[in-house]
């Protein structure tokens, strides 16, 4: 037996978008279950996203702790940011937040991995990258704004990430899963195993 998510799509009878967002947006969908019948489903619909989980030499992560509305939270994060303009090449992508968020810039990229955040009500798409052999990027920093305008950096030694992990005490899903898939690499076949940075993407497909 092959443990592989497949592709799918059920009939949809009928489907609406009662809201329209800045970013996302609301839909609903009337869709044919397997036994014939209809059930309506709601659901965000989300451009995608991309996450960097960057290491120094140290083996400490670039973290940035950023208040969250909906959660009503101040979350230790890794650097991440909206798919804006669709088909943008994911990596492109990472390396436009890691520089604006962090200021920092990296020459070695791979993909740590892919995951859908909350697949039960949200279209979203995540591809997580680990960078590593940072420096300081130049020019001037990114203008920040709102909730960013408070946000703090720092590096962060990777046991203590998972150690907060597993303890509760940290909750952002990118950093979770970043962090817990590093671990899981190191002890796997190595980092250097990981998908190069630009491995395709059936989620959200792009161009080179």
């Amino acid at each position: 037996m092959t443990i592989k998510d497949s592709p799918e799509e059920w009939e949809v009878r009928a489907t609406a978008t009662p809201f329209v967002g800045n970013k996302t947006s609301v839909r609903t969908d009337d869709v044919v279950m397997p036994d014939g019948s209809v059930a309506r489903r709601d659901y965000q619909v989300h451009p995608g996203s991309v996450a960097v989980l960057a290491l120094d030499h140290q083996d400490r992560a670039v973290v940035l702790h950023q208040y969250r509305h909906p959660v009503r939270h101040k979350l230790w994060e890794i650097p991440a940011g909206l798919l804006d303009v669709p088909g943008e090449n994911p990596l492109h992508a990472a390396q436009r937040e890691l520089y604006e968020e962090a200021h920092v810039k990296a020459e070695d990229w791979r993909v740590l991995t892919d995951v859908y955040t909350t697949p039960g009500g949200c279209s979203e798409a995540v591809r997580i990258f680990l960078a590593r052999d940072l420096s300081e990027a130049e020019g001037e920093r990114f203008e920040v704004e709102d909730e960013e305008a408070d946000m703090e950096l720092a590096r962060v030694p990777v046991g203590d990430l998972v150690r907060g992990v597993l303890a509760g005490e940290l909750h952002n899903n990118c950093l979770v899963v970043g962090v817990l898939s590093l671990v899981a690499a190191r002890g796997g076949d190595g980092l250097d195993a990981l998908r190069p940075a630009e491995a395709p993407w059936p989620a959200r497909p792009f161009e080179s």
